[in-house]
């Protein structure tokens, strides 16, 4: 089986970071992989030289018809079996229309649940032979929006899950971001713009006694970041939050936190949610998207309604003031990833659809003609 995969992001983390888990495991299998990606992404130089073989094509992103053409070339030079289209930016409608200009058929691996219009999605996601979501509450939003839930699968992003359980030493990361040694220390780790929930979190810290206040640490960048240094300040928050920025140390780091908080409006899965959960931290999330399958309420940590500052309160208060129960939803989540987010699961997913896709053409059928 030959499978040419199309990434479009420049870094290697979120949904770059599980197509290299997948292209790792399905090399472990035999299956031959071409990888397409930009100039200069970080994908593109973690396969260079392996087994993987490795394609630049440069994308300017979903205006940039061209890209149709250079990728159709690149299809019809390489002759797989199936195109995967991993990303969003570009890949998706356009690696589409290459596929199919090319006669091979594309899966689709949606990882966000931002609503489309529905006359939208279900042309959209016609000319894909499956779409694999990752998370039960994305494919709910596909099939709420009209898409054929024949068309639909479902194969959850996964963590690998021993980066996560060596942290740093408890002193050695108060003193690499200058945190007292008596408070608790809670976490984000987010890109900074609005649907992750931020303000929220502030306005809940706020709430909180100052003798009964964590430190939060915001790991993540993004756009937002001045504009959020602003709110923390205008809430007396300055002494208690601190902006970390992107970390490629986060490993070391995120099992150190006495919590971590992931109030986003939306998400598709939450990467970072099976990442603290693999380290042992029990969460407070968002029962929004698919975040409930990363965050079992009451297994290993506790869900609140996006938005809802006050239940977000609550929850900080009950998290923090109970030793048991932090120590019960610390040990919750390295079970619920051994036993539901494997990395061999995740391969095994991406392949069954591979197998029921190209199981079901004949020699005459075309990918306009794919189920």
């Amino acid at each position: 089986m030959k499978i040419l995969h199309v990434e479009t992001g420049m870094h290697l983390y979120g949904g770059a970071q599980q197509v290299a888990y997948l292209l790792d495991g399905l090399a472990l299998r035999g299956i031959e992989n071409v990888l397409v990606c930009p100039p200069g992404a970080a994908i593109g130089a973690k396969f260079r030289g392996t087994g993987v073989k490795v394609v630049e094509v440069a994308c300017g992103g979903d205006v940039d018809l061209g890209f149709i053409f250079r990728l159709k070339r690149v299809i019809e030079r390489e002759r797989p079996q199936l195109v995967h289209l991993h990303s969003r930016r570009g890949a998706d409608v356009l690696g589409g229309l290459a596929a199919r200009l090319a006669g091979v058929p594309a899966v689709l691996s949606r990882r966000v649940d931002n609503p489309e219009a529905g006359w939208w999605a279900r042309l959209k996601y016609r000319q894909y032979a499956r779409v694999i979501c990752i998370s039960e509450g994305i494919a709910a939003v596909l099939r709420a929006e009209g898409v054929d839930a024949a068309r639909i699968r479902v194969v959850r992003s996964v963590v690998d899950a021993p980066a996560w359980t060596s942290p740093a030493p408890r002193a050695e990361f108060l003193a690499e971001f200058g945190l007292p040694a008596n408070r608790p220390v809670t976490g984000v780790v987010a890109q900074l713009i609005e649907r992750k929930g931020h303000r929220v979190l502030f306005e809940a810290l706020a709430r909180l006694a100052p003798g009964r206040r964590p430190l939060l640490i915001c790991f993540g960048q993004g756009p937002q970041r001045d504009a959020l240094e602003a709110e923390a300040a205008r809430l007396g928050l300055t002494d208690d939050v601190r902006f970390a920025g992107f970390r490629t140390d986060l490993p070391r780091w995120l099992g150190c936190l006495d919590l971590l908080v992931h109030p986003a409006y939306m998400e598709g899965l939450g990467v970072s949610l099976l990442q603290a959960a693999a380290a042992g931290v029990p969460i407070i999330a968002s029962r929004a998207g698919g975040m409930p399958e990363a965050v079992r309420d009451g297994e290993n940590g506790l869900l609140v309604p996006p938005g809802d500052v006050g239940a977000l309160q609550a929850a900080l208060e009950r998290v923090l003031g109970d030793d048991a129960l932090r120590l019960q939803l610390a040990r919750g989540g390295p079970a619920l990833i051994a036993r539901e987010f494997s990395m061999d699961a995740m391969v095994e997913g991406n392949l069954t659809v591979y197998r029921e896709v190209l199981g079901t053409r004949t020699l005459s059928e075309s990918p306009t003609s794919l189920p």
